[in-house]
């Protein structure tokens, strides 16, 4: 099963009132008021709403349907970040960074990183609100135990990702190290070429990852690959959190 870590804030619930006395202003920042401790934004959401910048929508919203929040010259693309250097993944996280504060509907999926591990980047995610997070493997393949059952959430993962394009669930949609399980058989890369190829609306998707497949790489519309200079690990500087999670 993939452990999900979900910080999508539904207008089906109820936001965080503000306390009595506080203000809002044109951000959709609440004011201190008289009491220092109201939150900077009472609703994730509200920050999207502030005149001329961008037009108020909600998670239910479908990016097709709101073509007033982008420039006529904005199209879907996607992106494909390969290369055995650091970065990858860290580059991603910057574009989801910039989506999210577009007020795009964002989600990322996790095909390697175990929900058991507390990567930073999630907790970022889960503090800035809107952000849809899944993590669907159980660590590096090398370490698992049983191959068959990382195989299968890996396409139980990519299972959920067909849904979410088919739906048009994200306007920004990262695949983080998908390329692993393409390049070991789990996933077939002629069907993840497809339904990228084929996808309704307008969707931005991130592909990150070592050794892309060359049909990802044609398909893509950015391709960046990270080469290694110089790295820590070869001083027997072991990997830190801060930096590599």
């Amino acid at each position: 099963m993939s452990s999900s870590t979900s910080a999508r804030t539904d207008s089906s619930r109820s936001h965080p009132s503000r306390p009595t006395g506080s203000s809002s202003d044109a951000s959709g920042r609440a004011g201190t008021g008289s009491d220092p401790t109201t939150p900077p934004v009472a609703d994730p959401l509200a920050r999207h709403a502030a005149a001329g910048v961008d037009v108020p929508h909600r998670p239910g919203d479908r990016g097709s349907a709101e073509p007033k929040r982008r420039k006529p010259r904005d199209r879907p693309l996607v992106i494909v970040i390969t290369g055995h250097g650091k970065g990858k993944s860290t580059s991603a996280f910057g574009m989801l960074m910039r989506s999210w504060a577009r007020g795009y509907r964002c989600g990322v999926f996790q095909f390697v990183k175990s929900g058991k591990w507390k990567v930073g980047e999630a907790k970022a995610a889960a503090k800035l609100g809107g952000i849809d997070w899944e993590k669907m493997g159980d660590g590096w393949s090398w370490l698992s135990r049983d191959l068959e059952e990382s195989a299968d959430m890996a396409r139980e993962g990519w299972g959920e990702v067909k849904r979410a394009i088919a739906d048009e669930r994200y306007e920004f949609l990262l695949l983080d190290e998908i390329t692993y399980p393409v390049k070991w058989g789990w996933i077939e890369v002629a069907e993840v070429v497809s339904t990228l190829r084929d996808r309704p609306g307008f969707q931005h998707v991130v592909i990150t990852g070592r050794d892309a497949a060359p049909e990802l790489v044609d398909l893509a519309d950015l391709v960046s690959e990270v080469t290694s200079v110089k790295h820590p690990m070869d001083a027997g500087i072991r990997a830190q959190q801060g930096i590599e999670w």
